[in-house]
């Protein structure tokens, strides 16, 4: 048997008698196997052997009462919360209406051992210290801080990163997200003499207003869930996977709302993992076909693969600097070029034509707006075309919508349509069609 709290003496705060639906007084039981929610029973009950459902009668079960002493033998538990309830009722220092309300207890009584166990117990002190640190400490990130070389970071307003942001505030913790909700309804007055259609009106708008609201709280779970309110630092989560995976992580991201964020990270995972083995099944076959059998033998044939991969690169560097010897300056161009490619930059020195016309060096992305949402080919082609990313992204976007209205495109069309010069524009349509964004008329 064990003996714990009971309810409080209002008996309508004490569930109902699962047996006869009595309010329960104490002492009453409580099955230990059941619930919850809690399976009570009346004393009555309880030696009826009561069964009901899954309950039984030899189930394992606890007395509940108050009437033992918790912080004086004098006192039982059922007395102390009748004290603490009539200091709520009727105030601290009015200890003459506590004891009448309390009746078992005089004013003196009532009111030494309040001071004693509620107000000069330094046990209780410490208590509530800690249950008051743990409640800040519960409440203390409510809103991410914002530090100078930390994250979220804090762009300035209505630039680009706070546009790919959502608008996060750090110091608000929220988002510029359908902010103008409001206006449509700041005008609406609901008054008796409007009629049905005006009044249908009137509640449709707000219905709209209303699904608004859901929309922009939807919007902004997202953002918070999937951790996309530094976008930065998710695009370098992102650019740990393979260029294969990277691709299929931005088809699938317009899914990831559905999914869920756990669930989403385990989909690219799984993935990711998928990709790595076909990656070695493929290696494994071609070690295979080369009549591999042991591990000992890959390690060498990796080698020697190696090693004529760069004897044949060197052969194709020879014969294209054979093609500038004759120029000094074209060869020193040529050499800062492959300087530039060995260390992993973008080059920027160009290689002249044997016209003797220098063309003007690739543009340089680094930095530019919208340089995240291009492939490697788009990359390729911009910096080629010397054309900002930003700019691109809507001349594709042009032209593929204008393509889809007219079921394809030509490429005068697409000249009357951007209106830039008609070499890049050429260049723009041929890859496109190339790549399969667009279709010939």
């Amino acid at each position: 048997l064990r003996f714990t709290f009971g309810f409080t003496d209002d008996p309508f705060d004490k569930p109902p008698c699962r047996g006869c639906s009595s309010y329960l007084t104490e002492p009453y039981v409580k099955c230990a196997e059941c619930g919850p929610p809690p399976f009570l029973l009346c004393l009555q009950c309880f030696t009826r052997g009561f069964e009901y459902k899954k309950h039984q009668s030899d189930h394992t079960y606890e007395i509940m009462t108050s009437d033992f002493p918790v912080l004086d033998p004098n006192w039982t538990a059922q007395e102390e919360m009748a004290l603490l309830e009539a200091v709520m009722d009727c105030g601290f220092g009015n200890w003459q209406d506590v004891a009448n309300q309390m009746c078992t207890k005089s004013k003196e009584e009532c009111e030494k051992h309040y001071m004693k166990h509620f107000i000069n117990n330094p046990l209780f002190a410490s208590t509530l210290l800690n249950l008051k640190q743990a409640e800040e400490a519960q409440h203390n990130e409510t809103a991410i801080p914002f530090h100078p070389a930390d994250d979220p970071p804090r762009p300035t307003f209505d630039s680009l990163l706070s546009r790919d942001m959502a608008g996060y505030m750090p110091a608000r913790a929220d988002f510029e997200f359908d902010n103008y909700a409001e206006w449509d309804l700041r005008d609406i007055d609901f008054v008796e003499d409007d009629s049905d259609i005006l009044h249908a009106l009137k509640i449709a708008v707000v219905d709209i207003y209303h699904s608004r609201l859901k929309e922009r709280q939807r919007r902004k779970k997202i953002v918070r869930d999937h951790g996309l309110i530094n976008l930065r630092k998710f695009q370098i989560l992102e650019r740990r996977y393979p260029k294969e995976v990277q691709d299929l992580y931005e088809t699938m991201r317009r899914f990831a709302r559905i999914l869920g964020p756990v669930e989403h990270d385990k989909f690219i995972e799984s993935h990711a993992l998928e990709f790595e083995l076909r990656r070695e099944i493929k290696r494994l076959q071609e070690y295979r076909a080369a009549g591999i059998t042991n591990f000992c033998s890959a390690r060498t044939y990796d080698h020697l693969k190696k090693t004529r991969d760069e004897e044949r690169l060197k052969r194709t560097m020879l014969s294209e600097v054979l093609q500038y010897i004759q120029d000094s300056s074209a060869c020193q161009q040529w050499l800062s070029r492959q300087a530039d490619i060995d260390s992993g930059l973008t080059p920027t020195v160009p290689v002249p034509s044997n016209s003797g016309r220098r063309s003007a060096p690739p543009l340089n992305l680094t930095g530019l707006p919208g340089t995240e949402k291009l492939n490697e080919k788009e990359k390729e082609l911009c910096q080629m075309v010397r054309l900002v990313p930003g700019a691109y992204l809507e001349y594709k976007a042009a032209l593929v919508n204008e393509c889809n209205k007219q079921g394809g495109l030509r490429l005068a069309q697409a000249r009357a349509l951007i209106k830039i010069d008609v070499n890049k524009t050429r260049k723009i349509y041929d890859f496109l069609i190339r790549e399969g964004y667009i279709t010939k008329a």
